[in-house]
C-alpha cells in the first residue's frame, strides 16, 4: 500500500470500518441463506453480524456471537473478522488456540447432529475439521502479526526516546565536568589571590599610621572578604549543578514535584512528606532523583506503575521511588548509567547516599537518604 493509500485509509472513521464489515458479513450470510433459511437461522446470522460492532471493546464476546451462525451456514467474513480481532487484542496463546478449535468445530458440525456423527460421514467430517482448523489459524496469525508490529513500533519510539535521553545525559556529564574544572580553577587560583589581597590589606590596616590609609585598607579588606564569600557560593553552585544548559536559571523545587509526576506518562502515586525547612539544594536533589527514576521506569519498564514516597525521621530524610515489574516487553538498551552517577554525586553533596537495586517482585527501587543536619 502506498503512502497516499495509507493516508486515505487512516481517514476512514472506526465506525465506518465496522459498519462496512457488518454489511459485508450480512451479504455473506444472505448469499448462504437465500431461499432455504428459517427464521432461527436469520436470527443467528443477524446476531453474529451485529456482534462485530462489539469487537473493539469486547472481542471475545463478538467472536462467541458468531459461532451459532457457523453451525447453520457456510460463512467466512464475520467469524474470520472476529477471530482476527481476538488475536490482535490478547497475548494468551491458549485462548487463541481454544478460539480456533471452537471456530473449526462450529464450522464442521452439521445440523442436525446425527448427520455429523453418522458412520459414513465421520472420515469426511474429520478431514473438514482439520482443513477448517488450518484456515482458522490464518486470521489468528495475522492478528498476532499486527500486535507484534504495534509492539515493535512502540519499542522503536522507546529506543528513540532512550537515545535522546542518553545524549542529554552525555551532554550533562560533559558540562558538569567543565563546571567542576571551572570550580577548581576558581577555588585554587582566584580564591587564593583574593585571600592574599585580604591578608595584605589587613596588614596594611594595622601598620598604617595615616587614618585615610587605614580606612582605604579596611575597605579593601572588607571587599576582599565579601568577594571570597561570593566565590565560595559560586563554587558550590558550580559543583552542585547537574549539567543542563538551564542550570543557571531558577531550579525546580518540591513545589514542582506534583507537576513532574503528572507529566511523566506513568501511573504514579505520591505519598509522605519531608521535614519543613530543608534547603533548596536538598529540594532540587530530591526533584532530580524522582525525575531520573521516572525516566528510567519509562525507558526500562514499559507499562509499570510507580510509587514516590517522601519520608523523614529524627536523623534522616529522603525519597524512595519503587516501580512494579513491566507489563510489556522492553528492548535492552545501552546505557552508561550517567543518570545514576549524577544522582550519587548530588547525594554526596548532601552528605547522603543513593541506593538502586531490583525488587523481589521484578521491579526496581531507588532511595535517596540524607542527614537532617549535615556535618
Amino acid at each position: 500500500m502506498t503512502g497516499t493509500g495509507q493516508a486515505l485509509w487512516r481517514r476512514v472513521p472506526l465506525w465506518g470500518v465496522d459498519a462496512s464489515l457488518v454489511a459485508l458479513s450480512l451479504l455473506d450470510a444472505w448469499i448462504n441463506l437465500y431461499g432455504e433459511a428459517s427464521p432461527f437461522m436469520w436470527a443467528s446470522a443477524a446476531l453474529g453480524c451485529a456482534g462485530l460492532f462489539l469487537r473493539r471493546r469486547l472481542p471475545l464476546a463478538a467472536f462467541l456471537l458468531t459461532l451459532p451462525m457457523l453451525v447453520f451456514m457456510d460463512v467466512a467474513v464475520a467469524p474470520m473478522v472476529a477471530l482476527y480481532t481476538v488475536a490482535a487484542h490478547t497475548r494468551n496463546r491458549l485462548l487463541l488456540a481454544g478460539c480456533a478449535l471452537l471456530n473449526a468445530a462450529a464450522s464442521t458440525l452439521v445440523w442436525p447432529m446425527s448427520d455429523t456423527l453418522s458412520g459414513e460421514d465421520r472420515t469426511w467430517t474429520l478431514i473438514q475439521f482439520v482443513y477448517t482448523l488450518a484456515t482458522a489459524f490464518a486470521p489468528v496469525l495475522f492478528g498476532q502479526l499486527v500486535q507484534a508490529r504495534q509492539d515493535v513500533a512502540r519499542q522503536l519510539v522507546e529506543v528513540e526516546e532512550a537515545r535522546e535521553h542518553e545524549s542529554a545525559l552525555y551532554a550533562q556529564t560533559v558540562l558538569a565536568r567543565e563546571r567542576a574544572q571551572l570550580a577548581r580553577e576558581m577555588h585554587d587560583v582566584v580564591s587564593h589571590q583574593v585571600s592574599l589581597i585580604a591578608v595584605q590589606a589587613g596588614a596594611l590596616q594595622v601598620a598604617a599610621k595615616d587614618p585615610q590609609t587605614r580606612d582605604g585598607a579596611r575597605a579593601i579588606r572588607t571587599l576582599s572578604v565579601n568577594t571570597l564569600d561570593e566565590l565560595r557560593h559560586m563554587v558550590t553552585l558550580l559543583r552542585a549543578s547537574g549539567g543542563r544548559a538551564t542550570e543557571l536559571t531558577p531550579q525546580p523545587t518540591l513545589a514542582e514535584l506534583q507537576q513532574l509526576i503528572a507529566n511523566s506518562g506513568i501511573e504514579t502515586t505520591l505519598a509522605g512528606e519531608l521535614p519543613p525547612g530543608i534547603s533548596t539544594t536538598a529540594q532540587r536533589t530530591i526533584y532530580r532523583t524522582v525525575q531520573e527514576a521516572l525516566t528510567n521506569v519509562r525507558k526500562h519498564a514499559p507499562g509499570a506503575r510507580a510509587e514516590v514516597r517522601l519520608w523523614h525521621d529524627t536523623q534522616h530524610f529522603g525519597v524512595t521511588i519503587t516501580n512494579t515489574a513491566p507489563t510489556r516487553p522492553s528492548v535492552p538498551l545501552p546505557s552508561a548509567h550517567h543518570g545514576l552517577i549524577g544522582l550519587r554525586e548530588r547525594a554526596e553533596l548532601l552528605d547522603g547516599t543513593l541506593t538502586a537495586e531490583p525488587t523481589r517482585q521484578g521491579g526496581f527501587t531507588i532511595e535517596l537518604r540524607a542527614p537532617t543536619h549535615p556535618s
